[in-house]
């Protein structure tokens, strides 16, 4: 039975300005397709150092748009991390692609350059490399993102990097998101993120012609540009479908919220960070192993993840969950690997196929971290956790 006062492993924090922020658009004239759209993406853009950033109505929705802008399609072979959310595979299977995976790394739980080079390599010899990596900044922790640009730069393949979990993270100084070392940058807004827009995701890139095509593709393949259209415009009123695209626009309302939200994702992401090292510091000597993280990045920490160590045979991971459950501690596990999904079983994927991936599945447990977890309330996971644990 799960306690009345619940402790959530994640949460959005809604401010007065962020209510007031969107109040105003509700009072103004545009509800969609206005200028507060715009001015999102410019702030998001600037934010991370990108030319251009493309809202969209989720983060599923900007997968897919990535995936439509780089060309991928029937015959072609999209790669991610089976440590991840469905979404980051199925965007490649929208667009009639073959979906594989590259097995992480066990330290960081991101997917392993040296797997990905050994891969590639394999792939090569038989003609089937993939058209599309999509690496995923796993917890918020930026992956290896230059040995994988690197490596896709000699084979020839695009990369979207999927950092839905890792707005506010660096890389080598930078920010996450400006694309040094990715085609695409995906985030993702929904309310268990760095930000919310409720629900919301962007695209954000450095190329002038895919954000020509992302911006298409977001609105039906409609465009009122006249160097898109077949001849001269009949008048104002007049537009063209040259593409088959899609409605996955965001709302003025929607991004209004992410303006606001955006002025404190330091504050958040610093929040995360004080809570990530309170956890480090409480959780030392029990039966666990605390989440590393990679000396050329620094996370946002979306999720704050421990491993049930699997040689104590007293100590099972069900358990654990159960009994932190049971006490109003909300914990969660992320995530299944995608290939043992049965939708994914069914293509022929098996049990065994990425084993650090599975091995990583059977011990994780993700603890409640967000900017309005109070020191109290962390305090009280800590000491329920060592009370299970020793």
């Amino acid at each position: 039975m799960i306690a009345l006062h619940s402790i959530p492993y994640g949460h959005q924090d809604i401010s007065g300005a962020d209510i007031d922020a969107v109040v105003a658009v509700l009072r103004s004239d545009w509800l969609t397709q206005g200028p507060t759209i715009e001015r999102f993406e410019r702030a998001v853009a600037d934010y991370c150092g990108a030319r251009y950033a493309v809202a969209t109505c989720n983060a599923t929705a900007a997968l897919h748009l990535a995936c439509r802008a780089l060309g991928l399609g029937p015959s072609d072979v999209l790669w991610s991390s089976p440590n991840t959310f469905v979404a980051s595979a199925n965007c490649g299977l929208y667009v009639g692609a073959n979906v594989d995976f590259v097995d992480i790394d066990p330290k960081t739980y991101n997917l392993c350059p040296d797997a990905f080079a050994r891969k590639l390599k394999l792939a090569a010899s038989v003609d089937r490399l993939p058209k599309v990596v999509v690496p995923v900044d796993f917890s918020g922790q930026p992956c290896e993102m230059e040995a994988i640009a690197e490596l896709a730069r000699e084979y020839g393949v695009r990369v979207i990097e999927d950092a839905c979990h890792a707005i506010g993270a660096d890389y080598r100084g930078q920010k996450v998101g400006n694309c040094a070392f990715a085609d695409v940058t995906v985030f993702s807004f929904h309310p268990v993120k760095i930000i919310t827009t409720g629900e919301g995701g962007m695209v954000l890139t450095n190329n002038a012609e895919l954000h020509r095509e992302l911006l298409l593709l977001r609105n039906h393949g409609i465009t009122r540009d006249e160097q898109q259209m077949t001849k001269a415009s009949e008048g104002p009123w007049y537009y063209e479908q040259v593409a088959l695209g899609y409605n996955y626009r965001m709302t003025d309302i929607q991004a209004a919220l992410g303006i606001s939200q955006l002025l404190r994702v330091d504050e958040f992401v610093e929040r995360r960070r004080y809570l990530a090292r309170r956890y480090t510091q409480a959780l030392q000597g029990l039966p666990i192993q605390l989440p590393w993280q990679h000396p050329d990045g620094n996370s946002s920490w979306h999720l704050y993840v421990i491993k049930i160590d699997s040689t104590q045979p007293q100590v099972r991971r069900h358990e654990v969950v159960e009994r932190l459950r049971a006490a109003g501690i909300l914990v969660n596990v992320h995530y299944i690997p995608v290939h043992l999904q049965p939708y994914y079983r069914e293509m022929g994927f098996q049990p065994g196929a990425f084993p650090n991936a599975e091995a990583y599945y059977q011990a994780a447990i993700s603890l409640p971290i967000y900017y309005g977890l109070t020191d109290a309330q962390q305090d009280f996971v800590i000491a329920k956790l060592k009370e299970i644990l020793q």
